[in-house]
């Protein structure tokens, strides 16, 4: 059970990370840093945050704290990249921290204790707390994406007026196991 939950684990972490790169894709360099309102987040401010939250949860994931004293989470909301490389620096940066750490986890350690904000969860517990934070920021990506992109906008899931057509491909093939980021992940052009 331990090596499907990892491995559902990384997948489900690289769709949504797939997720965000193909919003970034659609964007101009301009609409990275738009904000709705003085209150919003721009997209480039969500990347600052969850490369801030990445680096602090994945360091060191099994051996200290995952708020570092180092972390310094209010100046994740004070944008202050200036490029699209830069964002993506950052995004990768943090993406790989987290990879990176989860090859450390394993079936001896699954349930150990550890901790964020001096409070204990177990392995499973913080991951999964992650699995549910990062999604959420996501989505605010696409969804800032599809605001700015307007009608050139392509969709990253089954686009209005075609899950008709979809399930009926998908009803026509034979019962089969596959998860379905894997299936978006081995075809990222076509639509779940």
């Amino acid at each position: 059970m331990e090596a499907n939950y990892l491995q559902s684990v990384k997948k489900q972490f690289e769709y949504y990370k797939m997720l965000g790169e193909k919003t970034f894709a659609q964007v101009s360099d301009d609409a990275l840093f738009w904000q709705y309102n003085t209150e919003s987040n721009s997209i480039a401010t969500i990347v600052k945050h969850l490369w801030g939250n990445m680096l602090s949860r994945w360091t060191d994931f099994l051996t200290s704290d995952g708020e570092k004293d180092w972390r310094n989470r209010d100046a994740e909301f004070e944008n202050d990249i200036s490029s699209r490389e830069e964002l993506l620096q950052k995004w990768n940066e943090g993406w790989t921290c987290l990879f990176n750490a989860l090859e450390t986890v394993n079936a001896d350690n699954l349930s150990a204790d550890i901790y964020i904000r001096n409070q204990a969860h177990s392995v499973t517990e913080a991951i999964n707390r992650q699995l549910a934070h990062y999604p959420y920021h996501v989505g605010q990506i696409v969804f800032i994406g599809k605001m700015v992109a307007a009608e050139k906008w392509e969709s990253l899931s089954i686009p209005k007026g075609n899950s008709g057509a979809y399930n009926s491909e998908k009803f026509a093939q034979p019962k089969h196991r596959e998860h379905f980021a894997d299936e978006y992940l081995k075809n990222p052009n076509e639509n779940l």
